[in-house]
């Protein structure tokens, strides 16, 4: 039989059995005064025992014959711990690929340095460099992030947030998606005191932090310019019409008609569900009408793009014969024929300004504290709607 080495100071020749501990085997080593007992191996004899097993601080304290407290005080550097035995038990869990659990530090301080995240639609540019921005903050500042995708559906967004709270996140940055009407599920975990943070698509009936477009200026912009080509007939191609960045755009909308003294026309107003379908069956509307519009205002680029290229379709000329507008500087409205006219909310900047808001609460300790930020934005004029060059 193979002699037991010491796993303290390596030698053989001075280890003695003494005991057993929990079934197992207890030696000492004479040389050193060291108590250990030795883990075997598992046999793996049915289709659960190929399962990989994550190595626990109980598992190190059998390989080290020291108890669970020991081990857990000398893998956090407590005081009471010798410099001898800590780097032994640090040793050993290296050894055998011991991995901290953050549920369970979690459980301790009530924290796992975490952010959840619920976004309407990945694939939307838009979506996406929000997202970068808030990863780039979090991570900075050494927080994860938990990304959760509702697919616009109000139904899944509800169950993203159940999800997100069962995994113990300290904090959540939602934006709506376009279905959203009844914000219970986000009253409920707000009455948790669990730090919610919006943008872009806001609840405007409850107090939370809130991250905002520049919405009504961007728009009344975005209007002001095609007014200045020489448009007089806008259509203006909006969302649901229960989303609050299709009201505020709006409002930016007609407070440049009303500026420029241009009397609002209700037929060219259309609301739709972002779809292609809605948003091409108000297009031939508007085409088919008696006083078709000279310009198309999209609240988003989407929108934009689907209108534009369904124009070109119908040998329409852009700008020559409709100009055609968007929001939210997407990078596919800058390789497109004619480039497209819109307005950059700067995303990026959203998204850091939501984990921003964040810290803040955190920080503060006051987690009824809210603040509003609005991001401002840029008009980026392009080919699509320039008729005066």
């Amino acid at each position: 039989m193979p002699r037991v080495k010491c796993p303290k100071c390596n030698r053989d020749e001075t280890v003695l059995r003494s005991g057993f501990v929990r079934g197992l085997q207890r030696y000492v080593c004479k040389f050193c005064n060291f108590h250990f007992t030795l883990v075997k191996k598992r046999q793996k004899n049915n289709a659960s025992a190929f399962r990989k097993h994550q190595t626990t601080i109980l598992d190190i304290a059998k390989a080290v014959g020291m108890s669970a407290s020991t081990v857990s005080r000398a893998l956090t550097n407590h005081g009471d711990i010798s410099e001898a035995t800590k780097s032994l038990i640090k040793q050993v869990s290296i050894e055998m690929d011991y991995q901290p659990n953050p549920l369970a530090r979690s459980l301790y301080s009530r924290e796992t340095q975490t952010i959840g995240i619920i976004i309407p639609d990945l694939e939307n540019p838009f979506f996406a460099k929000v997202l970068s921005g808030i990863q780039h903050a979090a991570s900075t500042a050494g927080y994860k992030v938990m990304i959760c995708q509702s697919n616009e559906s109000h139904k899944t967004e509800v169950a993203n947030l159940q999800t997100m709270m069962q995994n113990w996140l300290d904090g959540i940055l939602v934006c709506h998606t376009k279905e959203t009407k009844s914000f219970e599920h986000i009253k409920l975990q707000l009455n948790k005191g669990i730090p919610i943070i919006h943008f872009d698509r806001i609840c405007e009936e409850i107090d939370t932090s809130r991250v905002l477009l520049d919405n009504e200026n961007g728009a009344e912009q975005i209007t002001d310019h095609l007014i200045d080509q020489g448009c007089l007939n806008i259509a203006v191609l909006a969302g649901p019409k229960h989303l609050y960045i299709t009201k505020k755009r709006l409002e930016g909308y007609f407070k440049s008609l009303q500026k420029n003294n241009i009397p609002t026309t209700p037929s060219l107003i259309a609301y739709t569900d972002f779809t292609k379908v809605s948003i091409l069956q108000t297009v031939d509307l508007w085409l088919s009408s008696e006083n078709p519009p000279d310009a198309i205002f999209c609240i988003s680029d989407n929108s934009a793009i689907i209108t534009m290229m369904y124009l070109k379709k119908k040998n329409i000329k852009v700008p020559q014969e409709i100009c055609v507008a968007g929001f939210g500087n997407d990078y596919t409205g800058e390789i497109i024929e004619p480039a497209l006219t819109s307005y950059d909310p700067y995303a990026f900047k959203i998204g850091q300004t939501a984990v921003e808001l964040f810290f803040d609460q955190v920080i503060s300790g006051d987690r009824a504290a809210t603040k509003t930020k609005t991001v401002i934005g840029k008009l980026l004029i392009r080919d699509s709607s320039l008729r005066k060059k």
